[in-house]
C-alpha cells in the first residue's frame, strides 16, 4: 500500500451481511434456491459465477431493490429494503457492472449530484477524486472521459460516506493495467479499515491475491464457499513442484523430465510437504518451483464436476 494520507475511516462492528436460506424466483426460474452467506467486517470475498448464475439477484437482495420470496437477508443489521433499511443503505456502497454517467456533468458535479442523492457530505469529494486518480480531470466534462476514467468516477461514487459494506460488480472493467493496481490498492486499504467488500467479476486471476474468500454460485445453487486454500484442498487438482538442478542428469525415480536441469512431479495439496522435501533431497538443486491450482482451474473443475452430478 502506498504512503499517500487515506481518505476513508471505516468502522467494523457485528456481521456486515447474514444471507439465511434466501431463495427468489422470476416465474418458473429459480435465481437463488436455499443460498445462505455471511460477510465479516474487514473481509474481501470474491462472488464467482457464470451469467445466470444468480450474482446480480444477490446483489439486488444486498441492496434492498428486491425481497427474498424464502429465508432472510440482513445487511448491516436492518433488512436492506424499504424505509427499515434507509440507514443500513447509506452505509453500503455500489459499482454496478454498467455505469451511466451524465456526460453533460464535470467530473466534480457528478460526485456532488451522487454525494447529495445520498445525503452524505461533499467536504471530501476533492480528495476522492484525487485518490481515485481523476483530480486533475475534476472540472472536465464526464463525456470527453475516456472508459477507464469514467470507471475511476464510478469508482469514487461508490466510495462516497465511507461505506462499511462495498458490493462491487466487475469493478476492473475497461481499466488498464497501473488504473487495476490502484483499484486493488484502494480495497486493500477499505478492508484494513474494516469495511466488508463483494467482489463478483469473471477477472479470476487478478484476485487470488486480494480474496480472503470465494463463493461459487451456478444456477442459483452455491456450491463452493472458502478459502482459496480450502477451495484447493477440496478440488483434488494436482499441486506441481518443479526442480531445477545444476548439472545434466538422467531420470529420477518418481520425477518427470522435462529437459536435462528440470523435473516436476504432481501432488496432492495434502502431499505437498512431504514432496517438497524429497525436492530438497535431490542432489544440486537450484530452484524449486511450485505451482498450484490456480482459482480459474478450481472454478472450471467446480462447474464440470457439478455438470457429471446433474
Amino acid at each position: 500500500m502506498s504512503g499517500r494520507p487515506s481518505v476513508f475511516n471505516v468502522a467494523g462492528g457485528e456481521l456486515a451481511v447474514q444471507v439465511e436460506r434466501v431463495c427468489k424466483a422470476y416465474g418458473p426460474l429459480r435465481a437463488l434456491d436455499d443460498v445462505s452467506l455471511t460477510l465479516a467486517p474487514a473481509s474481501c470475498t470474491v462472488l464467482v459465477g457464470h451469467n445466470g448464475a444468480g450474482k446480480s439477484t444477490l446483489i439486488k437482495l444486498l441492496l434492498g431493490l428486491i425481497e427474498p420470496d424464502a429465508g432472510r437477508v440482513q445487511v448491516l443489521g436492518s433488512r436492506p429494503a424499504g424505509r427499515a433499511g434507509a440507514r443500513a443503505r447509506r452505509a453500503v456502497g455500489y459499482l454496478p457492472e454498467t455505469v451511466a454517467l451524465y456526460p453533460s456533468l464535470t467530473g466534480a458535479e457528478t460526485l456532488a449530484f451522487y454525494a447529495r442523492l445520498k445525503g452524505v457530505s461533499t467536504a471530501g469529494n476533492a480528495a476522492l477524486l484525487e485518490r481515485v486518480g481523476i483530480g486533475d480531470a475534476a472540472a472536465r466534462r464526464v463525456g470527453g472521459y475516456s472508459k477507464g476514467m469514467r470507471q475511476r468516477l464510478a469508482l469514487a461514487q461508490a466510495l462516497l460516506g465511507e461505506p462499511r459494506l462495498l458490493l462491487l460488480d466487475e469493478p476492473t472493467s475497461g481499466l488498464d493495467p497501473a488504473s487495476r493496481g490502484l483499484f486493488y490498492e484502494i480495497v486493500e486499504e477499505l478492508r484494513a479499515r474494516g469495511a466488508a467488500i463483494l467482489l463478483s467479476t469473471h477477472a479470476l486471476a487478478e484476485l487470488e491475491r486480494h480474496a480472503d474468500r470465494v463463493v461459487v454460485l451456478r444456477h442459483g445453487h452455491k456450491i463452493g464457499d472458502g478459502t482459496l486454500a480450502e477451495l484447493q484442498r477440496h478440488s483434488a487438482l494436482p499441486v506441481r513442484v518443479r526442480v531445477t538442478l545444476d548439472a545434466a542428469v538422467g531420470e529420477r525415480t518418481g520425477w518427470l523430465r522435462i529437459d536435462a536441469h528440470r523435473y516436476e512431479r504432481c501432488c496432492t495439496a495434502a502431499d505437498k510437504l512431504a514432496t517438497l522435501q524429497a525436492a530438497q533431497g535431490l542432489p544440486g538443486v537450484t530452484d524449486i518451483e511450485v505451482f498450484s491450482p490456480s482459482l480459474d482451474e478450481i472454478y472450471a473443475h467446480m462447474l464440470s464436476r457439478e455438470e457429471k452430478t446433474v
